[in-house]
């Protein structure tokens, strides 16, 4: 079957000839918004110029999941999100309109929160052992029965149509466990499971879980059985014809390489990305897959638009203010610390177990997993990463030593259980320790706290720049490249305008001195990191910071946490928040800083977006960012998305080029952001219409004066070009004298005005602080 006009065929060393979306357009799935919703915006988004539509996960998930990776029925599509019509719907409509299909599969874990809606678990929990699906969970069964962290302070157990009932929590009864008159508690105590204090899963638990979160629980996909069992409804789809699949978090899996091995050959005509968090540095395992979702591409475009320079004075002002001086790395090591002795304490157990003889096995396990610099080592690959952390480890805790010594041959053999168990014990400590703690303890500047970034490198260089996208170009050139996810601590226009505090290090200083002389918040870190979040926000409505500021500090898990509420100190952030909006003085200061950020947070807004759309890769665009978008960390960046507004704008958008004579409205004025949708429709118009102008890359310099504020590359007879520090470019008298260095005849497809080269930036980019050029 040829392939539809949003797809090019691809081949290469890792991907065997399959239809690739030029861009993909990723869609929360919920309640809210149904498949069947999906499928009513799919013209806007053929009109847009997307390839594929890119779904969350859509199988039967837990009642009043707002995410869908706590799937439930493997055997049917979440009947609440559209169901089986819904989807088909989609489909049609996708197909209809040229686009591809792309879901996101959870091969990992099931949710077990209700576990009458889980099928698998209800019949594991009432028949333990001799379950049929006893061998789909990661059961440790040398302990007589699974624990269930459940319970509360009053453990009132009752029987109820035949089932025990905790509230309104319903577990089944072992045939023959019970009759009518029999106290509860003997009832209870013969059931293959055994509810608890919710307090004691930390530590207790017997079965893998993802992460820390208990209500999901791990899957042994490596059972071919299993494997089949929980993917035959996604490989059917991708039978029939579906574009993509997209892995969520394969480093949970016993062998990701194996796993993925498998996938592909079963899934022979499908794309297939991996939500694998690369550290800066750590390359991709050689697995038969397209690439990454895209959080070290979003790494490199948003670390493009930050001012390196100002890394020495920003430092000084973090330290100065907050008496912070550790650095994010002793912060890691800190987070990943307390993550080992408090969260994961029954992980840890559950490996030293396997190694009797050891003694010190579980502190030196423990402090294995606090020293890697990566998610996990893909042994027999990675064994370098697993040494490293070996040696680390050693240094830090000379005490382990000797057991580190006595397990390093098991660790490093990867049929060896003890091995498999630490690779994914490692992914779970640097998720929880880093994403989740350090990055919300350390702030010394927020906008580079992003899932897959470094806040250790202060920005990122033209050229490393260059030299990323040439290596993405000839290794990865279907990997998939991301700006904003359901997943990003704050939205990508968020991260624009935070990244103009560099170039404003006064007015910045200004601010900050302000809001903390204002705070009574104790801890002056995260004071610090609130007034930035005010800063890259701007003044929205105050109920969704005080939302996230709940979240963040909880996440922290400092003074307060999710499971020791702190309400004194929580009472004291939200009053600082308070008071930014209705201290005169405070409220004033926070408004000017407001008004100087917002015309070059737009610019880099539209920088980076241009180059996320135009970078080698296949770019995806988060729902509702094709125009300025202010979200924070979820759920708030999964709010509803008006695209009824959004078609509207695009008619126009589309109409015709920016104003009389290519003149288009000055950002300041653009509220609603119809220059990012104009960039947005441009480039993904491109990639379907006119894909062979993406091929390669070059960087593309400039001569003059301000020729370091330029970022140019040619993927093919289309040059991108894009503004980098704006406040700075302007302080030294903006493009004068400078000039883009190309030759021939251009057409700026985002204005429609024709060049000669060199071209003036000065015209060139007196429309858009970007542009985007075709012979």
């Amino acid at each position: 079957m040829a392939a539809p006009p949003c797809f090019r065929v691809c081949g290469s060393d890792t991907v065997d000839s399959v239809p690739v979306p030029t861009s993909t357009y990723r869609l929360q799935i919920t309640d809210d918004f149904t498949l069947t919703d999906a499928a009513a915006i799919v013209p806007y988004l053929a009109r847009l110029g997307v390839g594929a539509v890119y779904l969350s996960p859509v199988l039967q998930a837990t009642t009043g999941s707002t995410h869908g990776y706590d799937t439930t029925d493997v055997t049917r599509i979440d009947a609440g999100r559209g169901g089986e019509r819904g989807f088909e719907a989609l489909r049609a409509a996708a197909e209809e309109h040229g686009l591809g299909v792309v879901v996101d599969i959870v091969p990992n874990h099931l949710g077990i929160e209700i576990p009458h809606e889980n099928p698998a678990w209800w019949d594991v929990l009432r028949l333990g052992q001799d379950s049929g699906y006893a061998h789909w969970f990661d059961i440790d069964w040398t302990r007589p029965r699974i624990l269930l962290p459940v319970l509360g302070d009053d453990p009132e157990l009752r029987i109820t149509d035949g089932e025990l009932r905790y509230y309104d929590n319903r577990f089944p009864l072992a045939p023959g466990s019970w009759s009518a008159g029999d106290p509860v508690d003997q009832v209870h105590a013969r059931q293959h499971y055994e509810l608890v204090h919710w307090s004691r899963g930390d530590s207790e638990l017997n079965y893998r879980r993802f992460f820390a979160v208990t209500s999901l629980a791990g899957v042994r996909v490596e059972d071919p059985s299993v494997y089949a069992a929980t993917h035959a409804l996604p490989l059917s789809w991708a039978g029939d014809g579906l574009a993509g699949l997209r892995v969520d978090h394969p480093d949970g899996l016993v062998d990701p390489g194996g796993y993925l091995d498998r996938l592909a050959a079963d899934a022979p005509g499908a794309w297939i990305t991996v939500e694998k968090i690369l550290e800066p540095g750590e390359a991709l395992p050689a697995w038969p897959v397209g690439g990454t979702t895209g959080y070290d591409a979003m790494r490199e475009a948003c670390g493009l638009f930050v001012d390196g320079a100002a890394e020495t004075e920003f430092t000084a002002l973090y330290q100065g203010l907050t008496a912070d001086t550790l650095t994010i790395a002793q912060h890691i090591e800190i987070g990943k610390r307390m993550v080992v002795e408090r969260l994961l304490v029954a992980e840890v157990r559950r490996l030293a177990a396997l190694a009797p003889e050891v003694p010190e096995a579980a502190p030196a396990i423990a402090e294995l997993a606090v020293a890697f610099a990566v998610y996990r080592s893909y042994l027999p690959g990675g064994a370098d990463r697993l040494d490293a952390a070996l040696r680390l480890a050693g240094e830090r805790r000379p005490g382990v030593r000797p057991a580190l010594e006595a397990l390093s041959a098991r660790l490093h053999d990867p049929a060896d259980e003890l091995a498999r168990r630490m690779q994914q014990l490692s992914g779970a400590t640097m998720a929880k320790g880093v994403e989740d703690t350090a990055f919300y303890r350390y702030a010394r500047f927020v906008g580079l706290n992003e899932v897959g970034g470094d806040p250790g490198e202060f920005g990122v260089g033209v050229a490393e720049f260059h030299a990323l996208q040439q290596a993405r170009a000839a290794d990865w050139p279907e990997t998939m490249t991301g700006l904003s996810t359901h997943d990003t601590k704050r939205g990508e226009d968020v991260r624009a305008r935070l990244a103009v505090l560099a170039e404003l290090p006064q007015a910045w200083a200004g601010f900050a001195s302000a809001f903390l002389a204002a705070s009574e918040v104790p801890n002056r870190p995260f004071a610090y990191f609130l007034a930035q979040t005010l800063a890259g926000v701007g003044p929205v409505d105050r109920e969704r910071l005080h939302a996230y500021a709940e979240k963040a500090m909880r996440e922290a898990a400092q003074e307060t946490r999710w499971t020791a509420v702190n309400a004194g100190f929580e009472d004291l952030v939200h009053a600082a928040i308070d008071r930014a909006y209705d201290n005169r003085a405070l409220s004033a200061a926070w408004a000017a800083l407001d008004a100087q950020l917002e015309q070059p947070g737009r610019s880099n807004a539209l920088g980076q977006k241009l180059v996320q759309l135009t970078m080698p890769g296949v770019p995806d665009v988060y729902q509702g960012t094709e125009l300025w978008e202010d979200s924070l960390v979820d759920p708030d960046n999964r709010r509803p998305v008006d695209y009824a507004a959004r078609a509207e704008l695009l008619a126009g958008v589309l109409g015709g080029v920016p104003g009389e004579g290519g003149k288009g409205p000055d950002l300041a004025l653009d509220a609603v952001g119809e220059a990012k949708l104009r960039v947005t429709s441009t480039v993904l118009r491109l990639r379907r219409d006119e894909p062979e102008l993406f091929r390669g890359y070059t960087p593309v310099s400039a001569s003059g004066p301000a020729a370091d504020h330029l970022v140019a590359y040619d993927r093919g007879d289309l040059v991108a070009v894009a503004t980098r520090l704006p406040v700075r470019l302007a302080a030294a008298g903006g493009w004068a004298g400078t000039v883009l260095d190309v030759d021939g005849d251009w057409t700026d497809r985002l204005t429609g005005r024709r060049w000669t080269g060199p071209i003036p930036l000065a015209d060139l980019l007196g429309t858009y602080p970007v542009a985007l050029l075709t012979r």
